[in-house]
């Protein structure tokens, strides 16, 4: 929408989002802090005028603090958007509150409720992002991944999550405290939504792919990170026959050795960074800090530089040999999670399924294709070779229609040229 009137009425729609947080956030809790409707102001003509959004807690938005989900961080109000938020305000979106992140974008989970069923976990650290997105809150919401925090949550709560390659999103203004990995992503309820926020966050994402040929596909199921559901590995199953029928090639990759090495490299790079991201909050105000977080920095600080830059090259020679392997795959298909949001919410879920791919930094996209058998949702995870977002995009445009099999979607349509 680029006329004046949509302009002129993107204040009301802001605003609208903002009675919604406040009818149903009472329960959800998922927004951290709320925008003033007075302070709105006037929208920007562009791409995304008139769509509402949610930042998480861990990026900045001029006028909020950004308390990270803790009680250790500075809540002074920032002075300057993330360079993310200016974009997506450049582009006619106006952000509307802080979501709910993990403490510090890692484990220990703050109080957001999923919309699908509250007495489940929305996943994390993403949680009140995906949260807000999946009840209607807002039209998108910001995200960040380390680990699994955009697309478990996306897969926990049924939206689409999306984690753009390493680097394509500009990180000034989010706390960033694992320098090789954390990731800025977002959430939206369609494909077509996030290739609009695509466009804007991102140089040249487009909406390419091969017209006249079905895909080529590797299947990764990732066998030895654990047993799927029932519901998850009908949810693969099915993805992969659609998939087939409509023309794709499947190929079975033999990297089934490489899993669990790269799984243990994450977690060493992880702990070993926001070991020392996390150190001048340490030191300053140690109360503050829950003992998950605290426990993981002291794990982190007991890995040496030498043994650091050993898993580093390790990651680049795994890393090498996997784009090899795959150079002729247009998109990989492999779970999103073990299954559906688990109950309670002392844990935000397992990411076992989305570790490799934040370590290699390719681009990864949840899509919500079903209901599983205790009526929450399930779906795929798809992952693009590194730099390919605009044809993982463009694939996933063309084919999630045909995979969806959610009450009220459009499942059965076949691939759309």
């Amino acid at each position: 929408m680029h006329s004046q009137a949509a302009v002129q009425a993107h204040p009301d729609r802001a605003c609208q989002a903002l009675r919604t947080i406040a009818e149903r956030d009472g329960e959800l809790r998922a927004f951290a802090w709320r925008a003033d409707p007075a302070t709105l102001g006037a929208a920007r003509p562009g791409p995304l005028s008139g769509m509402a959004f949610g930042v998480k807690d861990v990026i900045d938005v001029a006028g909020m603090p950004t308390g990270c989900g803790a009680e250790a961080a500075d809540m002074s109000a920032k002075v300057f958007d993330a360079a993310c938020v200016a974009q997506l305000r450049a582009a006619g979106a106006v952000p509307v509150g802080k979501t709910v992140t993990a403490e510090f974008a890692h484990m220990a989970p703050g109080p957001t409720r999923n919309p699908r069923r509250p007495t489940h976990t929305p996943g994390g650290s993403s949680s009140g992002s995906a949260a807000a997105v999946a009840a209607g809150m807002v039209d998108l919401a910001l995200g960040t991944q380390t680990g699994g925090s955009i697309i478990r949550p996306a897969a926990f709560c049924g939206v689409v999550g999306y984690k753009p390659t390493f680097g394509r999103v500009h990180r000034a203004g989010m706390q960033v405290l694992c320098d090789t990995l954390d990731t800025i992503g977002w959430f939206t309820r369609s494909v077509e939504e996030t290739i609009a926020v695509a466009s804007v966050l991102m140089p040249r994402p487009g909406n390419a792919r091969q017209d006249g040929r079905g895909p080529r596909v590797a299947v990764l199921p990732c066998a030895s990170l654990g047993r799927l559901s029932p519901a998850a590995q009908t949810a693969m199953d099915h993805c992969i026959e659609v998939l087939q029928s409509l023309g794709a090639t499947i190929l079975r990759p033999g990297l089934d050795a490489d899993i669990d090495t790269l799984v243990g490299v994450h977690g060493r790079v992880m702990r070993y960074e926001f070991a020392r991201g996390m150190l001048p909050i340490v030191q300053a105000r140690a109360a503050g800090v829950t003992a998950q977080t605290a426990e993981t920095v002291r794990e982190g600080l007991a890995i040496g530089y030498d043994e650091y830059v050993r898993q580093q090259h390790l990651r680049a020679a795994l890393a090498a040999r996997w784009l090899d392997a795959l150079a002729d795959v247009d998109f990989i298909v492999s779970p999103s999670a073990p299954g559906e949001a688990p109950q309670g919410l002392a844990s935000t879920g397992s990411s076992v399924f989305n570790r490799i791919w934040s370590l290699l930094g390719w681009p990864c996209l949840h899509l919500p294709t079903a209901t599983g058998e205790l009526g929450l949702p399930v779906g795929v995870q798809w992952i693009g070779r590194p730099d390919h977002d605009a044809e993982l995009l463009g694939w996933a445009a063309a084919l999630h229609p045909a995979l969806d099999r959610r009450a009220g979607q459009a499942g059965s349509r076949a691939m759309r040229g």
